[in-house]
């Protein structure tokens, strides 16, 4: 991962930009903040081979697409031990209705945001990925009433 010293203004300017609009064009970006086009995607592929732009992707309504319905679930592992860890995080990403997993702290071991058609799909995942794990000690559900906002602009 890049240290953020590595990065100058005119670095930051193109990630503000790209994170708003991924098809934004190098023509486009340069001549918003100075730069030429082929500067501008010299440093946009200097930004990905160092690992600060990570993907480059649609984002899509999960209502469009029949994922009605969003929870929040946190996630009490039995036991901590490295390797059960890691297998959790394993399934997690594995599992297409989970769409974002968190190691934290607190009461809960790991959050995860997951999508469902409705409560049928939810339970089916839960069975799934929750009851069939012998190191899930509980879980806990939230289910999301509304989206106000969807994050994906990171503040540099």
């Amino acid at each position: 991962m890049a240290d953020e010293f590595l990065l100058d203004a005119f670095d930051r300017e193109i990630l503000r930009r790209v994170q708003v609009d991924a098809r934004a064009t190098g023509e486009a970006i340069g001549a918003q903040i100075g730069l030429s086009a082929a500067a501008v995607q010299r440093r946009w592929k200097r930004l990905r081979e160092l690992g600060v732009i990570t993907a480059e992707v649609a984002v899509v309504d999960p209502a469009a697409v029949g994922q009605a319905m969003t929870f929040i679930v946190g996630v009490e592992l039995e036991r901590e031990r490295a390797d059960m860890l890691d297998a959790f995080r394993r399934a997690a990403r594995a599992d297409p209705n989970v769409q974002q997993c968190y190691y934290v702290t607190g009461a809960a071991d790991f959050v995860l945001v997951v999508v469902a058609r409705d409560m049928a799909d939810f339970e089916a995942f839960t069975r799934r990925l929750l009851f069939d794990n012998a190191n899930i000690r509980r879980f806990t559900t939230s289910v999301v009433m509304g989206r106000d906002k969807i994050g994906h602009v990171v503040p540099v």
